[in-house]
């Protein structure tokens, strides 16, 4: 009966796979609104000033940062939880495949979180004469939170000794 329930928890695993799709889904509707963003700021480029200009960029930079810790969280979620991917043999996989562990995974998020709330914060400086003092200091407060929070965790986990953090080595 151990043996069986062992198996069963083991095999549930691939339950996540349905999660990966719809990460994919995800990502791909990312793309196309990224895609209608840009076409949408090309139609006015004539007429558009240099702060817009930056705007647009520091958009598709957030939206790109936001499609790669998508990215990120499906091939790392799933090497980590559901199956390793033997690398070797697939020509242009991240060199990180298969050796960033859970604890690793977290720092990229909370640093890929950080540098969003950065352009978002700066978005924000940019638009400053359209921004009230309050929703400053809360893009602001944000953002210290995150940066906080991130440099928190990569100390207690440096403290701790820091898994997989040396020579490739994952530890679980």
């Amino acid at each position: 009966m151990k043996r069986f329930f062992e198996s069963f928890l083991f095999m549930s695993r691939w339950l996540l796979a349905p999660f990966f799709v719809m990460l994919a889904v995800g990502l791909l509707e990312l793309l196309y609104k990224a895609g209608v963003h840009l076409f949408e700021a090309t139609a006015h480029l004539v007429t558009a000033t240099e702060s817009n200009m930056t705007l647009l960029v520091l958009d598709l930079i957030d939206m790109t940062l936001t499609g790669a810790l998508v990215v990120t969280v499906m091939l790392s979620v799933y090497e980590n939880f559901v199956s390793k991917v033997d690398t070797d043999s697939q020509p242009g996989w991240p060199d990180w495949m298969g050796s960033i562990d859970f604890s690793e995974l977290k720092l990229k998020l909370l640093s890929t979180i950080v540098a969003i709330s950065a352009i978002k914060l700066l978005e924000a400086f940019m638009d400053v004469p359209h921004m009230n003092d309050r929703d400053l200091y809360f893009y602001l407060g944000i953002h210290l939170t995150f940066v906080v929070s991130t440099l928190a965790f990569a100390l207690s986990e440096r403290l701790a000794g820091g898994h997989g953090t040396n020579n490739g080595e994952q530890g679980h």
